[in-house]
């Protein structure tokens, strides 16, 4: 279970704990930007919630949403892309 960040710049996606451990953020406060909360439950588990992302306007918008709901397909249709499980976490440039 989890908070979700994702970097306005690249799109990478990654924990709230993943970018502890990297040097990214503390615990006791969020990363700074570029990296951005996705909105939603900060418990949420991958089993149930897709991470999904899209390009706008320059940058890259984060959203959680329950799989297999009308609003995860309505997304979908509209351009977003799910974030695979084994590509959530901070790559090797972004640690501090």
């Amino acid at each position: 279970m989890a908070e979700f960040f994702i970097d306005t710049r690249s799109g990478q996606v990654a924990t709230k704990r993943q970018l502890v451990e990297a040097g990214v953020a503390r615990a006791d406060i969020g990363p700074e930007r570029p990296w951005l909360r996705i909105q939603g439950t900060n418990d949420a588990s991958t089993m149930w919630y897709a991470v999904l992302r899209r390009r706008e306007r320059g940058i890259w918008l984060g959203s959680l949403v329950m799989r297999h709901q009308d609003h995860y397909e309505r997304l979908r249709a509209d351009g977003w892309e799910e974030v695979p499980i084994e590509e959530i976490g901070p790559r090797g440039d972004q640690a501090m």
